[in-house]
């Protein structure tokens, strides 16, 4: 058998020939070793893995304790703040503010002696009836103290116009106090402490020249 040697420039060709197989689309890149069609990216640097997204937006912090409301009612017990009744007074008004502004008799039913009950509810009544409006702020000033029979004691009070109804069809006050207006009430110690237990004659109380916070 005779060996056949064949040119230098002959087998370079040869093997040229053999690398630029493919489909007609390859533009003359690389092809695979079995002469399929390229389909290989270009390998990039590899990116990390993507991780759990944190919250863009973190939930509003939430306050410790809820801002304090706005008094409806300010009470100023003076000179008197020691006395038990004042104390008593300056602890159980609000309630008794908040059923007059709410026109809702309901929290003097429950949480007060029935003297006094019967002797306020008739305005709230009233107010219903008639349409008037009270909006707080007010305010009460403690004018002074005394002791009477039976155990209770009786606390003069001086209440800012503010404390009075408004009457809306009539366009004025429905007590007409430009320096306000005595209310004395006769305070009594109860199971739940001193509270309100009749209104008393207020005949002869002066409110003039009494500063009101509201």
């Amino acid at each position: 058998m005779r060996t056949v040697v064949l040119p230098t420039a002959v087998l370079a060709g040869a093997v040229l020939l053999a690398g630029c197989g493919g489909a007609d689309n390859d533009g003359g890149r690389p092809v695979p070793v079995d002469g399929g069609s390229s389909s290989s990216t270009t390998a990039g640097t590899p990116s990390a893995p993507a991780s759990n997204p944190t919250n863009a937006t973190s939930e509003p912090v939430q306050p410790t304790s809820a801002p304090p409301k706005k008094a409806q009612v300010i009470m100023v017990p003076g000179n008197f703040a020691g006395n038990p009744a004042v104390q008593g007074l300056v602890q159980s008004y609000p309630l008794y503010f908040q059923a007059l502004v709410s026109k809702d008799d309901t929290v003097l039913r429950t949480k007060f002696p029935l003297f006094f009950y019967s002797d306020t509810s008739q305005e709230i009544l009233d107010a219903q009836a008639q349409g008037w409006v009270m909006k707080p702020p007010g305010s009460v000033v403690v004018r002074g103290v005394q002791n009477q029979p039976n155990g209770t004691i009786r606390v003069t009070t001086c209440r800012s116009q503010r404390t009075h109804y408004w009457d809306p069809r009539a366009n004025k006050w429905t007590v007409v106090a430009p320096n306000g207006s005595p209310q004395v009430i006769d305070m009594i110690k109860t199971g739940l402490g001193w509270r309100p237990y009749k209104l008393a004659p207020s005949k002869g109380v002066k409110c003039a020249g009494v500063q009101y916070p509201a």
